[in-house]
């Protein structure tokens, strides 16, 4: 019998990453996803989670989400198209462009599913999508299922981006701009006034990802497209449900045609089961919750400011953060490993990140600040990064 089974190609592969030192396995995660959890079976100072607003495991949250489990069942049991849009997706929708004052907002599973059906279902032969080259992998991957063709600016340099949009106008029909709100490794924002200005000057439409500005910029978290009071004039924003709002999901929002064309062509809706009504209730309740007040974006941007300011004043490298996301920047890969792993042995979880997710010799530490974060925590968290940094000789 032939030996194709041992899958010797992949075990190579395997090999080759434990031989660079990059080979790890997954966390495991004994608690729900809070400031402070047990990972790994040590109880440690949560600073990696995407949870900004301590939304992940709020009793307002799963008191939606087995309510909607009681009436709707566990899970939709069909597509949208067919018998799966249930009438609290709908409600979804509704709650969702009302928060984010659109016209409309269109759910997808997830928001890495929302990049994938959405680019290739609004652009085809003959157009091109320009995209920032610090843009999410979701974008990328959204992008080449498109049948259009593709240009790159350099990372949030306006002159780039005209440059692009010159070059290319007279050669295609429609020109789609996309860039990510909020750049997930640096925390920086995009020029989104400036974009949407060269958008309209060259009569090309906009599309932002605010996955990482969904319930952290903007009016109580009503993003990028808000913070700057561009409603109407950004045709694509795209925002998720699993960060901020603390479940799974993504949308976009924009105008009515805009609904009604995705409705018929966005293929994760179409060829894979609707978002499970558990979520969708514990969504709108979050939404709900936002809307309500702004207590918890409030509270998420002076625990960030706080941490920033601390870390900063220790002589830590943060990078350009303009957000929440405060990168402490160490270089050496290797060496910023080592600092993540000295950190969780002291009692804080910041996971290291490495090339290739950012340029080589800029390994950092992302550390997630959220809402549920106390003070006392965040003080914690400080002494242990001084310790270590002094320990490691980067301070």
């Amino acid at each position: 019998m032939s030996n194709v089974h041992e899958l010797t190609f992949l075990k190579e592969k395997i090999q080759e990453l434990k031989d660079q030192g990059v080979y790890r396995n997954l966390p495991v995660l004994e608690t729900a996803s809070e400031a402070e959890v047990i990972l790994n079976g040590k109880k440690v100072i949560n600073l990696s989670s995407n949870n900004y607003l301590g939304f992940a495991n709020h009793p307002r949250l799963k008191k939606a989400s087995i309510e909607a489990v009681e009436k709707y069942g566990a899970g939709a049991g069909a597509v949208r198209t067919i018998i799966g849009n249930m009438k609290i997706h709908e409600d979804l929708e509704t709650i969702l462009a009302k928060f984010k004052r659109e016209e409309a907002a269109f759910m997808y599973q997830s928001g890495f599913n929302c990049n994938a059906g959405t680019i290739q279902a609004v652009t085809e032969a003959g157009d091109i999508i320009i995209s920032d080259e610090l843009n999410h992998a979701s974008i990328i991957d959204g992008s080449r299922l498109s049948k259009a063709d593709r240009g790159i600016y350099k990372h949030s340099d306006m002159d780039s981006l005209e440059e692009v949009l010159k070059k290319n106008r007279d050669k295609y029909k429609n020109i789609l701009i996309i860039t990510d709100g909020v750049f997930s490794m640096d925390g920086d924002i995009a020029k989104l006034p400036e974009i949407v200005e060269l958008a309209e000057k060259y009569g090309a439409m906009t599309y932002v990802d605010d996955a990482h500005g969904s319930g952290v910029l903007g009016e109580s978290g009503r993003g990028t497209v808000d913070h700057f009071k561009l409603h109407g004039r950004v045709d694509f924003s795209i925002g998720t449900l699993s960060k901020a709002i603390g479940v799974i999901g993504g949308y976009v929002a924009g105008s009515q045609t805009m609904y009604e064309w995705l409705s018929h062509r966005a293929r994760p809706v179409l060829f894979s089961t609707t978002m499970t009504p558990a979520s969708a209730g514990a969504i709108i309740e979050a939404i709900t919750m936002l809307m309500e007040s702004t207590e918890y974006t409030d509270r998420l941007w002076d625990n960030a400011n706080y941490f920033k300011e601390k870390l900063g004043k220790l002589g830590f490298n943060t990078g350009h953060s303009e957000t929440p996301i405060t990168p402490v920047i160490i270089g050496d890969e290797a060496k910023t490993m080592e600092f993540s792993k000295k950190l969780m042995d002291k009692g804080v979880f910041v996971s290291g990140i490495v090339f290739p997710t950012v340029p080589k010799g800029t390994g950092r530490l992302r550390c997630m600040v959220t809402a549920a974060h106390t003070k006392d925590q965040l003080d914690e968290a400080v002494r242990i990064f001084e310790l270590v940094g002094k320990e490691m000789g980067i301070l």
